[in-house]
């Protein structure tokens, strides 16, 4: 007789620690088995210890949390799957001494997409716990890469419709490790990739006058990602700080199309968790007074126009409402 979960937990928890890289015994418990008691995921880890697929380092400041990562013969064996396809383990997989230097960030970046999976759960969406994808490698040319903490897919809209919007965005944890100066860069990395096109095997440039190279991210999505950043690990002081620097960085980029189809928003860790990811807690770039939904194509307010003698011209809204509305989706 085979027994109804015929290793189908065991994979998936399998997968999920690969492609999350890190998380403790509850985030695991969160992302794959919610419904059951939380002995059962203790006991299924444990399990797969046993068997050489997955490790384990103990946190001693924490109260002991344990934080587990696949071990180099489960990181062999889950890039077999096709849930996986494309996946690259770490460089330090199977390292204690790595996990316990990266273990801080890594464990913001799981429960960063352990808040999306959970809000769509919420208000029946679709956000599997492997539509978070950390570490996605994206080419600039010449041995450059723009490496998003995170991919994320999110299909919106589909509780009573059946189906719905395919949101994609690109994210990017902050935990305060580096100056505003450097995180700001980021945006310029990404207005870069926006526009990399390379030139095709044989083909030299003078023939792209007639006929442009494609740009390299047109093969993977259909619309440029959203770009979404979590600000952790300072007050509200240094969070408006990082966020100037930001709305400086958008406001030195020259590329058209990326200002005008791409959505820039930011958000601190602490409202993101407190209210979730699709309440009105995150700040556009271009106009950081104002709050949106992460799920809204933003358009920076309109240039007002010459207002008549002993009149008024109405403000232009800055967020469009709606699945599908903007390029940027």
């Amino acid at each position: 007789m085979v027994m109804a979960d015929a290793g189908g937990g065991d994979r998936l928890a399998l997968a999920v620690l690969a492609q999350y890289r890190m998380a403790t015994t509850e985030q695991m418990h969160t992302l794959i088995a919610p419904s059951v008691r939380i002995e059962q995921t203790r006991r299924r880890l444990a399990k797969l210890r046993e068997e050489g697929l997955v490790e384990r380092i103990t946190l001693p400041q924490a109260g002991r949390t344990r934080v587990w990562f696949v071990s180099r013969y489960g990181a062999q064996i889950a890039s077999e799957w096709p849930e996986l396809r494309g996946w690259q383990p770490s460089r330090t997989v199977s390292d204690p001494t790595a996990a316990r230097l990266k273990v801080g960030h890594s464990l913001v970046v799981t429960q960063t997409g352990l808040a999306f999976v959970q809000d769509a759960r919420r208000r029946g969406d679709v956000c599997r716990p492997l539509d978070w994808i950390p570490e996605v490698h994206h080419s600039l040319g010449s041995g450059g890469a723009v490496i998003p903490d995170a991919l994320l897919y999110y299909q919106g809209g589909s509780r009573n419709s059946g189906r719905g919007s395919m949101l994609r965005a690109f994210i990017e944890v902050d935990r305060a490790t580096m100056g505003p100066e450097r995180l700001s860069a980021k945006i310029g990395a990404y207005e870069r990739l926006y526009r990399y096109a390379p030139v095709p095997f044989g083909r030299s440039r003078r023939g792209l006058s007639e006929d442009p190279a494609r740009e390299n991210w047109r093969d993977r999505y259909p619309l440029f990602p959203r770009l979404l950043f979590v600000l952790d690990g300072t007050g509200l002081a240094g969070l408006d700080n990082r966020i100037r620097a930001l709305h400086a960085a958008h406001g030195e980029l020259t590329q058209a199309g990326f200002i005008r189809d791409v959505t820039i928003l930011a958000v601190s860790l602490t409202d993101l968790l407190e209210h979730g990811p699709s309440a009105p807690v995150w700040r556009p770039v271009q106009d950081p007074g104002q709050r949106v939904s992460w799920m809204d194509s933003y358009r920076p307010p309109a240039a007002p126009a010459r207002p008549a003698r002993h009149t008024q011209t109405p403000t232009a809204p800055a967020v469009v409402r709606g699945w599908g509305t903007h390029p940027g989706a």
